[in-house]
């Protein structure tokens, strides 16, 4: 062989190792950019889910906040709708045992007075 055919040779064989240096540099390159890709994802993926969960966990809060507040309100309305009803018995039984005492028996009755003596004469009617 002469010495034109090994420099032609010799190229070939390096432009053949050249070539695949670059393509295994190209094809690390990439598989680092999808492993970083991958990850970048997934880290984005726990970043959503955590901003989802404590977005839940405002919104539970805020709602147990509602509801107590809504509890409490009820059982304020309740309890004055129990004192006013207490009180509305207490006066209607203040009232009632009045006019019972008032016309629970008819007392008649007549007194005289005789010089140095009262005569009186009482007779009391139960109904």
């Amino acid at each position: 062989m002469d010495t034109q055919n090994l420099e032609t040779a010799a190229i070939k064989i390096q432009s053949w190792w050249r070539g695949n240096t670059v393509r295994r540099t190209l094809l690390h390159a990439a598989l680092r950019a999808w492993v970083i890709q991958c990850w970048w994802r997934s880290m984005q993926a726990k970043m959503l889910e955590q901003r989802r969960r404590l977005a839940l966990r405002l919104y539970t809060c805020q709602e147990w906040a509602v509801v107590k507040v809504q509890a409490q309100v009820r059982m304020w309305q309740a309890r004055r709708r129990f004192l006013q009803a207490r009180q509305a018995a207490c006066i209607i039984q203040s009232h009632w045992r009045w006019h019972t005492s008032q016309t629970r028996g008819l007392i008649r009755g007549r007194y005289e007075v005789k010089a140095s003596r009262l005569e009186l004469d009482i007779e009391i009617l139960l109904t």
